[in-house]
């Protein structure tokens, strides 16, 4: 009961804030909006925007562990915040630094969701595909591109999750034997579940069909 008391504070406090942030943007006061996220960062989270710019994903991910549990909740709250400040210091013509807190908000917003977050607290699966379409002409890291797989596998959004295996395994950061898992799973799924996943049974086994020719003009290749 009081973790749930806290989050509720916490998202009205928050929903103020961003109400107050977009005012400011309307009114071109950037800056002013900048300090009043990095206020509320001190004092909801006793950390600071600048601060979480300068770690990683990774280690902003640490700080929101407690004896090794992830706050996944609390970490998709910080990091509302911190989609708020990408889209400030995008408007700022602060481009790179943008981006690159986009991606860390993209991840967080992930790692949030696949560690069992409230995906109605602040509408994350919204936000996660705002992100994502932020970033559409941007390359991802592979941290980035095996969480959304993983999350995309786990929301049972299968077409998505097939995009994304085949870009890992374009770039080389996906194995066949671990591609072929992704089907055989999908096999154990009801026809209608993957249909509504956008990818069909006969889609499916398309894809498997697919990735059987990939692997064995790669084994040709080798000979």
């Amino acid at each position: 009961m009081f973790r749930r008391d806290y989050l509720v504070r916490l998202i009205e406090d928050m929903t103020q804030m961003i109400a107050k942030v977009f005012s400011l943007k309307q009114e071109r006061k950037h800056t002013e909006a900048l300090w009043e996220l990095d206020e509320l960062f001190k004092r909801q989270f006793r950390l600071n925007s600048e601060l979480l710019r300068s770690l990683s994903a990774a280690d902003i991910e640490q700080l929101f562990r407690n004896h090794g549990y992830l706050e996944a909740d609390k970490l998709q709250t910080a990091t509302r915040l911190l989609e708020e400040e990408a889209s400030l210091l995008l408007e700022l013509e602060r481009e790179e630094e943008a981006i690159m807190l986009y991606i860390k908000v993209f991840q967080l917003y992930l790692k949030s969701a696949l560690q069992g977050a409230d995906m109605k607290l602040i509408g994350l699966e919204e936000r996660i595909g705002m992100v994502k379409e932020q970033l559409k002409s941007y390359a991802l890291p592979e941290t980035a591109q095996r969480d959304y797989y993983a999350y995309a596998e786990q929301q049972g959004i299968y077409a998505e999750a097939e995009n994304m295996l085949y870009q890992l395994l374009d770039n080389g950061y996906m194995e066949y034997d671990e591609a072929t898992s992704f089907y055989e799973r999908l096999l154990l799924k009801l026809p209608e579940d993957l249909a509504r996943g956008g990818l069909p049974l006969e889609e499916v086994h398309e894809g498997i069909d697919d990735l059987n020719r990939r692997c064995l003009h790669l084994t040709e290749g080798d000979k």
